[in-house]
C-alpha cells in the first residue's frame, strides 16, 4: 500500500498516530527521548531534580554525585580524611581551633563556590599531615549550613554531605 502526502503537503495522519503512540510507548516503558536521562524508577533527571528539595541531595552509591545547588561533586563526610572529619565535629561544637584564621570570612575570590554576599562563607584549616604550615586543605561553610571541602587551596570543591 502506498501512501500518498495529502493535499496542501500536510503529513498522513497515520505518520501521526504511528509517532504518537511511539512517544507514548517510550514514555511507558521508562525511556526518555531526544537524550534526555532516566532514572530506574522512569523519571527523568529533569522531573526528578524538580521534585526533590534543592538543598538536600544524595550521594549516589553507584558513582559521583553533584549537588544541584553548587553543580559541584559530592563528598560523603565518611569519605573524607580523618582530620576534615575532626574540624567538622569542631565546627560543630563552636571549636576550639588550632589556627586563628578558622572561622574568618572566605571571600570566594575564585568562584568556584555559589554566588554569595560578602560574609556568607567562612574557612576553617583541615590540618595536613606532614606540612610546616596551614596546608592547602580548607574546609569552607556556608550562611545555610552547607560545607565545601578542598584539598588544593581553593581550585575545586567538593560537597560534604553528611
Amino acid at each position: 500500500m502506498r501512501l500518498r502526502r495529502r493535499q496542501g503537503g500536510h503529513a498522513h495522519p497515520i505518520g501521526t498516530l504511528v509517532l504518537g503512540l511511539w512517544l507514548i510507548a517510550a514514555v511507558l516503558a521508562g525511556c526518555a527521548p531526544w537524550g534526555a536521562t532516566a532514572s530506574p524508577s522512569g523519571a527523568s533527571a529533569a522531573a526528578q531534580t524538580a521534585s526533590s528539595p534543592v538543598a538536600s541531595p544524595t550521594p549516589d552509591p553507584t558513582g559521583p554525585s553533584v549537588d544541584p545547588l553548587s553543580g559541584l561533586p559530592i563528598v560523603a563526610a565518611a569519605d573524607l580524611p580523618r582530620e576534615a572529619r575532626t574540624i567538622l565535629g569542631k565546627i560543630a561544637a563552636g571549636g576550639p581551633y588550632a589556627y586563628s584564621q578558622d572561622g574568618v570570612v572566605f571571600q570566594n575570590r575564585e568562584g568556584v563556590l555559589p554566588r554569595r554576599a560578602s560574609g556568607y562563607y567562612h574557612e576553617y584549616t583541615v590540618p595536613t599531615p606532614g606540612s610546616a604550615d596551614r596546608g592547602t586543605r580548607r574546609i569552607v561553610t556556608g550562611g545555610a549550613g552547607e560545607q565545601y571541602y578542598t584539598d588544593d587551596h581553593y581550585a575545586s570543591f567538593r560537597r560534604i554531605w553528611p
